[in-house]
């Protein structure tokens, strides 16, 4: 490590990640692929190898798909899969899934190593044992106080984002408010190998639910319980083997030997969010932006595609021809989106409520999940496929779809053209394009043009639409300046 006479780090990075789970990671390779130099900043000196995730959903797939990462990910799954809204599996994600797959099995340390080998390969540096303890920015730069293995040093860079969990020190130094509605329910999570046989699954009980995967009495099984008496005490304190097979016994209504226990933990139902994802110079991402119960699967999904987002408006900011707004536009797409996820969330945990009373309703809304248009509805927002950004052009903002394209050079599946992570303008190839083609090269440096069997089309390095026809020359450079700033 390379240190001046002053203690500050001078390797000369653009911007540093604090935070190296999947979100930071990802973060990294994606400004990594834009050609800006990251650095992450993890507070471990070692990966846990415990994935507390294992579920990525459709449009995180179909992200990661253009970025040429789905298989190394996980195990997909395609067509019909039955996902559940509140522990009523009724629903089918398949049927909003689209292209490519419904589901992907993904355990979360999987996920992040992938991510962390991809950053390192395109020339991200990643710090274990680093811990940010203390931030100060100015008009220029952000100063980080870092404790790391020898000791504590300085590292100036041009932009930080906090990754770094729920309790975000680059949040908290940063003074961004972190607001929304308390606990109410406590939850603890492990794994123990049980002496005493129980069926897999959700179990809901009159005093609470208990949640069975894995061994059985042949290996170790996670359990996971939902105690609706009230939030932790203390949720800080260490859990223990007797107190999560006390909780468990209370919920079952029975008794429950276990031991062996690993990987205990707790935590609650906060429902909480950044009221900006950025200042100044300091941006978050994940659940340093936005916690809450994990219903569905949603809290790592939603960060990754935060990072997707963010990567490349910020690698912009860095290279110094971002237009006015790009970096604002993270928290103006992103902020709505995790709101949304905290709102569903906050509907999966009324409806969980173990009070008899509330049966007829769980009934009721099971039966609503049959019809395809609620099926539809709930399945694109916990899969996130029903996203959707206000770019300033009628009919553009959703995810443009990948297809095998007929190009000058070949067929080519959209996804592929995606790879590189640059802006793409696809035009038809009979030449009738050819004055939309004319503005867009001006920005050839920036943007690559392709001319294919399909309608005129400006893509966002995230894969979504800025701009599509029916449209003018006109409106194609407006969309052209909004997003990637001024002709090359």
């Amino acid at each position: 490590m390379e240190y001046d006479v002053t203690g500050f780090d001078v390797a000369g990075f653009d911007v540093a990640v604090a935070g190296g789970g999947p979100v930071g990671m990802l973060l990294a390779a994606e400004l990594a692929l834009q050609g800006v130099r990251p650095v992450v900043l993890e507070r471990l000196p070692a990966p846990t190898g415990e994935s507390k995730a294992g579920t990525l959903h459709a449009r995180t797939a179909q992200s990661l798909n253009r970025r040429g990462l789905l298989e190394e990910v996980g195990r997909s799954s395609y067509g019909s899969v039955r996902f559940h809204f509140s522990g009523m599996f009724e629903l089918d994600l398949g049927a909003v899934a689209g292209e490519g797959p419904s589901i992907v099995g993904s355990p979360q340390a999987w996920a992040e190593q992938v991510f962390a080998d991809r950053a390192t390969r395109l020339g991200a540096e990643i710090r274990r044992g680093h811990e940010v303890v203390g931030l100060a920015q100015d008009a220029d730069r952000v100063t980080l106080t870092v404790e790391g293995p020898a000791g504590p040093y300085e590292l100036a860079v041009r932009y930080v984002v906090g990754a770094d969990g729920a309790r975000s020190a680059v949040r908290r130094l940063a003074g961004i408010p972190f607001t929304g509605t308390p606990a109410g329910v406590a939850a603890l999570m492990g794994d123990v190998r049980l002496l005493d046989p129980l069926p897999g699954g959700w179990h809901r009980t009159p005093r609470g639910w208990l949640m069975v995967w894995g061994g059985g009495v042949y290996g170790h099984s996670r359990i996971t319980t939902y105690d609706f008496r009230g939030p932790h005490p203390d949720r800080q304190a260490p859990v223990t083997l007797e107190e999560l097979r006390g909780v468990a016994e209370h919920i079952a209504g029975r008794q429950i030997r276990m031991t062996e226990p690993r990987g205990l933990s707790r935590y609650g139902d906060a429902a909480l969010q950044a009221e900006t994802y950025r200042a100044g110079r300091v941006l978050v991402a994940g659940d340093a932006a936005h916690v809450h119960f994990p219903w569905g699967g949603q809290g790592l999904n939603t960060g990754l595609e935060d990072a997707v987002n963010l990567g490349w408006k910020l690698a912009a900011q860095v290279h110094g021809w971002a237009p006015e707004g790009l970096l604002d536009s993270y928290h103006a797409e992103r902020h709505p989106v995790a709101a949304r996820v905290l709102w569903n969330v906050r509907a999966q945990t009324a409806l969980a409520d173990p009070d008899p009373r509330i049966d007829p309703l769980r009934e009721l809304f099971a039966q609503l999940m049959g019809l395809e248009q609620v099926n539809a509805h709930l399945s694109g927002m916990l899969s996130a496929t029903d996203t959707a950004y206000d770019v300033g052009h009628p009919g553009a903002g959703t995810l443009a779809p990948d297809a095998e394209l007929k190009t000058e050079d070949g067929p080519v599946r959209l996804v592929e053209l995606l790879h590189a992570g640059r802006p793409l303008f696809l035009c038809g190839l009979s030449g009738q394009d050819d004055d939309l083609v004319d503005v867009a090269r001006e920005w050839a440096g920036r943007v690559d043009t392709v001319r294919a069997d399909c309608e005129p089309v400006l893509i966002r390095p995230d894969g979504y639409v800025a701009w599509r026809a029916p449209g003018t020359p006109k409106t194609l450079r407006t969309a052209l300046e909004r997003w990637f700033g001024e002709p090359t």
